[in-house]
C-alpha cells in the first residue's frame, strides 16, 4: 500500500491508536541512510511492509521505506534537520490513522490513553485553575475515553485527600447542572496522587510505575503540567523525561510563566529544557492567549471585510492595551517583588496580544504560520526608550473609613522596594503597515477597577462637514473607537457618531455593542480549559515558541536593566486610584488620550 502525505494532514493523538515518541534527533545530516527511532514502536496489527511513502520538500525527493518496523530515509547531503522533523510529523499522522483502524478490531490493548500529571498539585494554581479546567473538559466530553490524572507534589497526601481537596473547587456548567454530582464522582475516581521530590529520579520512577498500572498496556501519551516555581523547572523536567516519559506515545510538558527574568536567564532556561526535551514537546503557556476575546481577535479582523482594510496606519491613530486590577499583592508580594508589573504583565500578556493584533495575514491557521507572523512583528519593534515609560507604586489610602495598605506595607515586601506595581509605555512597530502609530500599554495593581481591553482609536474624518456647525459634539475628540473588552463582561463595541432623534441637528456618541452575555447563552470557557485541550491535542497555535520568547525579551531586557541599574523611583499613587499622573502626560506626549478615562467608556 502506498500513502501520499501532505502537511495539511492533522492528527488527534488521543483518538488515534498510535502516536510516536518524540526523542531528540541527533547525528549528522550527511548520513546516507538514517533510521527514524521515533517509529520504533510500530503499531501492532499493521503490516510492517504495507507503508511506502514518497514525498517532496524543498525540491529534494526523499523515499521512506518501512521494513520490519524500521523506517530508513534516503537523504541528500543538503537535507536539514527541519526537513527530517517535518517528515516525522507527516509519517506519524498517517500511522496514527492506520493504527486507529487496527485498534477498532483489536482487544483494546492497542488503544491510546492520556495520563495527565499536575506537578505541584498542592499549590493554588492547581487547585483554583488546573483541576477545575480538567473537570470542565471532562464535563463537556472533551477528554479522551481513557485518561488518568495524577497529582504530584512534596506534600504528603492520599488519593482520598487529593480528591477531597479538588472537589471543593469544581463547578458545573450552568446549563447542565442535572448530572453535576454524578459527573464529579466519575471525574474524581480518575484522580490519583503520588508524593515525591521534584528532583528525585527514584520518585518519578515510582510515578512511572503507577502510570503504567493505569495505562494497562495501552499506547501511553503523557502530559506533565509544571505548576511549580521556575527555579525547579529543569530538575522536574530532567526527572520526568528520564524516568516517567512515554515509551510508545508522545510526552509533552506545559511550562508556566515566568520564563526567566531577562534575555540571559530565559535563554539559559530554554537551553536547559532542550537538554531533555525537543522544542515541539515544550508548551509555554500564557493563559491570556486562551481568553475568548483574544482568540476572537484574528477572527474579527480576517473574516470581516469591514475591518481588514482599516487595519493600518492610514486609518488607525493609536492602539491601547489596558490591564488593571482592583487589588494589590495581598500576601504574594515576595514573588511579585522579584519580577514587577513589567515582567509579570507587559512582557508576556500584553505583548502577546499586541503581536496577534498587529501581525500580517498568515499563510494558514497552522500554528507555525501564525507564530512566524508574530515573531516578525516582535522583531520589527523599535527599542523601548526609558523616556517613553512611566512606572508607579501604590501607597496606602483611606476611603470610606477603610484603610487600604500600600505595597511596602505587605510583610513579604522589603520596606525600601522600588519594584513598580504600575507601568505605562509607548511602543512602535517600524514596518510599512504600522509606521508612526503609537501602541500604548498600561498595566497596574490596586487601581480603581478590574479590566483588560484593547482600544483602537481611528483617525479623524478629513474635512468633516459636521465640524462646521454647532452639533453639540466635538468631532475632533469624538473619533470612532473599537473596543474589545477581554474581561470582565466580555464585549466588542464600536463607538460611532450618531444623530440624536429630534428636529434639530445634534450629534452624540453611540455604541454598536456586542455583549457576549446577551448574545450567547453558553458560558464562556476558562482560558485554561482551551489551552489544556490544545496541549492534549498537540495544537501549538496559542503557545509561545522559543524564538518568539527571545524576541520578546530582547525588547524589554535593555529597558528593565536601565530602570534597575539607575534605581528609578516610581511615582506613587493612592490605592484605588487611576494610577500615576505621569501616565496621562505620556499619552499626551504622543497626542493620545487614554480611552478608559472618558465619560462614555
Amino acid at each position: 500500500m502506498m500513502a501520499s502525505l501532505s502537511s495539511s494532514v492533522t492528527s488527534r493523538p488521543y483518538r488515534s491508536g498510535y502516536s510516536g515518541s518524540f526523542s531528540p534527533v541527533n547525528g549528522s545530516n550527511t548520513n546516507r541512510h538514517r533510521s527514524l527511532s521515533f517509529l520504533s514502536a510500530f503499531p501492532r496489527g499493521l503490516s510492517s511492509h504495507e507503508l511506502c511513502i514518497r514525498f517532496q520538500r524543498n525540491s529534494t525527493r526523499t523515499s521512506v521505506f518501512m521494513q520490519d518496523g524500521a523506517i530508513v530515509t534516503n537523504s541528500s547531503s543538503t537535507e536539514s534537520t527541519s526537513s527530517l522533523k517535518g517528515l516525522k510529523e507527516e509519517v506519524l499522522s498517517v500511522l496514527s490513522q492506520e493504527a486507529a483502524k487496527v485498534g477498532e478490531g483489536s482487544d483494546g490493548q492497542s488503544q491510546s490513553t492520556v495520563s495527565i500529571t499536575v506537578v505541584g498539585a498542592s499549590g493554588d494554581l492547581a487547585k483554583k485553575k488546573i483541576f477545575p479546567a480538567l473537570f470542565a473538559l471532562y464535563y463537556e466530553d472533551c477528554l479522551p475515553e481513557h485518561f488518568t490524572i495524577f497529582g504530584y507534589s512534596r506534600s504528603k497526601m492520599t488519593d482520598g485527600e487529593l480528591r477531597n481537596m479538588v472537589s471543593n473547587t469544581l463547578t458545573c456548567r450552568i446549563d447542565k447542572r442535572a448530572n453535576c454530582g454524578e459527573k464529579m464522582e466519575e471525574f474524581l475516581k480518575r484522580c490519583f496522587y503520588h508524593s515525591g521530590q521534584y528532583d528525585s529520579q527514584e520518585h518519578f520512577t515510582e510515578l512511572d510505575k503507577k502510570l503504567k498500572e493505569h495505562e494497562a498496556g495501552r499506547i501511553s501519551n503523557r502530559l506533565f503540567y509544571l505548576s511549580i516555581p521556575p527555579n525547579i523547572f529543569v530538575d522536574a523536567v530532567k526527572c520526568a523525561s528520564s524516568s516517567a516519559s512515554s515509551v510508545n506515545g508522545w510526552t509533552r510538558v506545559i511550562v508556566e510563566k515566568p520564563f526567566g527574568r531577562d534575555s540571559e536567564t530565559s535563554a539559559a532556561l530554554t537551553k536547559s529544557l532542550k537538554q531533555y526535551l525537543e522544542e515541539d514537546q515544550i508548551f509555554r503557556i500564557d493563559h491570556y492567549l486562551g481568553k475568548e476575546l483574544v482568540e476572537n481577535l484574528s477572527v474579527l479582523r480576517f473574516s470581516n471585510l469591514i475591518f481588514e482594510p482599516l487595519w493600518s496606519r492610514q486609518y488607525i491613530r493609536n492602539v491601547q492595551f489596558i490591564f488593571s486590577e482592583d487589588f494589590g499583592t495581598e500576601g504574594r508580594g515576595g514573588y511579585f517583588d522579584h519580577y514587577g508589573i513589567i515582567r509579570d504583565i507587559m512582557q508576556n500578556h500584553l505583548l502577546q496580544i499586541l503581536a496577534l493584533f498587529a501581525m500580517e495575514t498568515p499563510v494558514s491557521l497552522d500554528a507555525e504560520d501564525i507564530r512566524n507572523e508574530k515573531v516578525k512583528v516582535l522583531r520589527s519593534m523599535r527599542p523601548i526608550q526609558v523616556e517613553d515609560v512611566v512606572i508607579g507604586q501604590y501607597k496606602s489610602h483611606t476611603k470610606g473609613g477603610v484603610t487600604y495598605p500600600g505595597y511596602t506595607d505587605d510583610k513579604t515586601v522589603p520596606k525600601d522596594s522600588l519594584t513598580p506595581t504600575f507601568a505605562a509605555a509607548a511602543l512602535f512597530i517600524d514596518n510599512a503597515r504600522w509606521d508612526g502609530v503609537p501602541f500604548l500599554m498600561k498595566a497596574g495593581k490596586a487601581l480603581h477597577t478590574r479590566r483588560a481591553e484593547i482600544r483602537v482609536q481611528f483617525r479623524h474624518v478629513p474635512g468633516n462637514l459636521y465640524n462646521r456647525n454647532n452639533t453639540g459634539c466635538d468631532l475632533d475628540k469624538a473619533t470612532n473607537e473599537l473596543v474589545i473588552r477581554v474581561q470582565p463582561d466580555e464585549a466588542i463595541y464600536l463607538k460611532i457618531n450618531n444623530k440624536v432623534p429630534g428636529l434639530g441637528m445634534r450629534l452624540d456618541r453611540s455604541n454598536l455593542n456586542l455583549l457576549y452575555s446577551a448574545r450567547y447563552s453558553k458560558e464562556i470557557p476558562d482560558a485554561y480549559e482551551r489551552l489544556l485541550l490544545d496541549a492534549i491535542e498537540g495544537e501549538r497555535r496559542l503557545f509561545i515558541r522559543s524564538d518568539e520568547l527571545d524576541a520578546a525579551w530582547s525588547l524589554f531586557t535593555p529597558l528593565l536593566k536601565e530602570i534597575e541599574e539607575k534605581k528609578k523611583i516610581p511615582e506613587y499613587y493612592p490605592y484605588g486610584s487611576r494610577g500615576p499622573v505621569g501616565a496621562h502626560y505620556l499619552a499626551a506626549k504622543h497626542k493620545v488620550q487614554w480611552g478608559d478615562i472618558s465619560l462614555d467608556q
